[in-house]
């Protein structure tokens, strides 16, 4: 047995502004991928992927008694392959901020759904709402509480838009100019992230009245502006959008930036060879930058390993 592929996520937009209804933008990114394998000698991470798997099946029996939740699965037939050594065999990194949760969740739904929604179907946004509210549900296991959005994108392997929490849709974005010196590219902390912490952290600075203001005036309004530059190809409004709201997260998201990154963050906005952004809730794992001059960039960020994920 050989599942089919899932393929890790990027939010381009949104984070922590999506928990308040801002805009978002999420791309499939396939260079990272997992699928469902089985294997005789389970050892190393197969055998640590086998056991997870036989409490995540635990907690799929609670997912399907939530009458909340419309899904069942089949438990027995995941059982008895858990029993013949399945895992999740992923090249998807844990902690980086590109899905590697909302991967295997993806996978176990369409392996194990009964009467699940299929990608054929016509994908309405009722669909698109109760697959999403499903896959939090089940994605929940791994950090808490979830969007359900990490998985959707990795079921769908389409762009997400985001408008708000109850309207999300699928949409086509501007084909990469493959010969184009700008670029979105990943910078790697080398620090595994955790999210719920981070998560934590902003729970905790909605308390305060004057976080909750420039999150509404600055960091949703321009998060909202960066995806509709992005999604009608306006690259020159773009990068000024980005710069504002690498801005803003330098002045009110530093503890979700690994201190070492604090400099390089502020270089950029100051030099103007690229900004950086969030990729995911922080604290590690990737950061995202965004540039107009890629070899500018790579000189600026000497020493650091690039990679490139959309040429404009």
């Amino acid at each position: 047995m050989k599942g089919p592929l899932f393929y890790s996520k990027i939010l381009l937009f949104g984070e922590y502004g999506i928990i308040k209804d801002s805009r978002g933008l999420s791309i499939p990114y396939n260079f990272f991928k997992g699928a469902l394998k089985k294997s005789k000698n389970l050892r190393g991470a197969a055998l640590k992927s086998n056991e997870n798997l036989k409490r995540f099946a635990e907690h799929l029996e609670t997912v399907q008694e939530d009458e909340s939740i419309e899904v069942a699965f089949d438990l027995e037939l995941l059982r008895s392959d858990l029993a013949e050594g399945m895992y999740f065999d992923s090249s998807i990194p844990q902690g980086y901020g590109v899905g590697s949760s909302g991967a295997l969740v993806a996978a176990i739904y369409d392996r194990y759904a009964i009467g699940k929604i299929t990608i054929l179907e016509n994908l309405t946004r009722d669909k698109l709402l109760k697959l999403k509210g499903i896959f939090g549900r089940m994605e929940s296991y791994f950090h808490g509480k979830s969007s359900g959005l990490d998985p959707l994108n990795s079921y769908l392997s389409l762009p997400i838009l985001i408008n708000s929490q109850d309207n999300i849709e699928s949409t086509s974005i501007p084909s990469q100019h493959t010969e184009g010196k700008g670029a979105v590219f990943l910078l790697d902390s080398g620090i595994v992230g955790e999210t719920a912490p981070m998560v934590q952290i902003f729970m905790e600075k909605m308390k305060q009245e004057g976080f909750r203001q420039v999150l509404k005036d600055q960091f949703i309004r321009y998060t909202d502006a960066c995806v509709e530059d992005f999604i009608s190809g306006n690259v020159k409004s773009l990068f000024g959008n980005i710069k504002q709201l690498s801005h803003v997260v330098l002045d009110h998201f530093k503890p979700m930036i690994p201190k070492e990154f604090h400099h390089l963050w502020k270089q950029g906005i100051e030099t103007n060879a690229y900004y950086l952004k969030l990729c995911g809730s922080g604290g590690g794992g990737y950061i995202l930058g965004f540039t107009e001059d890629l070899s500018k960039a790579r000189k600026a960020l000497k020493g650091h390993r690039l990679e490139v994920v959309y040429n404009f």
